[in-house]
């Protein structure tokens, strides 16, 4: 679906093109809430400061509750926020000169059956105030894009999710919009079609469109984005790169080969050197992969235990036969960040 029914496609772009596509500063929004004791607010955003450029892949992560539908909706115009900016292109985030330049792919989206992918694009087309020769021109321009062109005349009642999601993105693109929010666009798809999504989205960053991505498939999220933000009950507790998040907020992982004596098992040395370390068990994992050989990975705070765990592994009398760094995935730095901010007071967000 288009932001606005009444809003129609122009090629007109703003002056100030060196202004970040995305710009959130100090976002804030409380909703009334009510409980059996009476009101009781809810703050879904917390100060969110957020900016994404041209040809970004953003993507926005955060558990259930954290407030990412909140931030969705205010970009969309369609939530007020209590306090702090956003812009879209340097505009207000209700202006029509920013929204007719967003193309938004729901969660959930509904296209009636009786369509065609063809005659669906025109009538989104038709939504957003475009001529019939323009429609014609975009609808076989799309179709080719997310590789529908062959199914073009099909009943959608008949297209599988994957399809359906292509056709939706379709549709978000049907008036060229320079900024693409797509809420959960690979959520429910099997293998097949969440590469057939993420293979579109390629397509659009290669093009230079910016793309703003809500979901909770991490694997996705870390193969397909330039940059992500992890949300968490409304405040944002890591932005970057994975590689930015990882040099910044994560523990060292480290992986060592070990060749132990007979008489010390994996959990035996797991359980001393979370004891002298002073770190969780389950910082520490162990598997057997040969006789008296084991694989040791540790989730360290810093340098300093690092050589603690080489220092102990020689008194032990183990043998290192292999020791390698490990860089954090995006599902461990995001496990960290929530788990990091669950001592926060704040209520489960919308």
């Amino acid at each position: 679906m288009m932001v606005s029914q009444a809003e129609v496609m122009s090629d007109s772009r703003d002056d100030n093109e060196e202004c970040p596509v995305v710009d959130i500063g100090r976002l804030e929004k409380r909703y009334s809430g009510w409980s059996i004791f009476g009101r009781k607010p809810i703050d879904a955003l917390r100060g969110v400061d957020l900016q994404a450029g041209g040809g970004d892949v953003f993507g926005l992560l955060g558990p259930n509750g954290a407030g990412k539908t909140t931030l969705i909706k205010v970009l969309l115009g369609v939530v007020k926020p209590t306090s702090g900016t956003a812009k879209l292109f340097g505009k207000p985030v209700e202006s029509v000169e920013a929204r007719r330049r967003v193309g938004y792919l729901p969660e959930s989206l509904r296209i009636d059956r009786h369509h065609t992918a063809r005659s669906a694009l025109h009538y989104y087309g038709r939504l957003s105030g475009m001529e019939t020769q323009v429609i014609k021109r975009r609808t076989d321009e799309l179709l080719d894009i997310v590789g529908l062109g062959n199914r073009d005349r099909e009943s959608v009642s008949r297209f599988s999710k994957g399809m359906y999601q292509r056709l939706g993105l379709a549709q978000a693109l049907m008036h060229d919009p320079d900024l693409l929010i797509l809420d959960e666009p690979t959520d429910g798809l099997d293998p097949v079609g969440r590469n057939e999504v993420r293979r579109v989205i390629e397509t659009l960053r290669d093009q230079g469109k910016t793309i703003f991505l809500n979901s909770h498939i991490l694997q996705e999220v870390e193969m397909v984005c330039t940059r992500v933000a992890i949300l968490s009950k409304g405040k944002i507790r890591g932005i970057g790169t994975v590689r930015e998040l990882s040099q910044r907020l994560a523990s060292e992982i480290v992986v060592f080969e070990l060749g132990v004596p007979e008489e010390l098992d994996g959990t035996d040395l797991m359980q001393r050197a979370a004891s002298q370390l002073k770190v969780e068990k389950d910082h520490l994992t162990w598997r057997p992969i040969a006789a008296g050989v084991i694989d040791f990975t540790a989730s360290l705070p810093g340098r300093d235990q690092l050589d603690q765990m080489v220092d102990l592994l020689r008194a032990e009398g183990v043998s290192i036969l292999r020791l390698e760094k490990k860089q954090p995935s995006l599902e461990e730095l995001f496990m960290q960040l929530v788990d990091d901010s669950a001592g926060d007071n704040a209520e489960e967000q919308p």
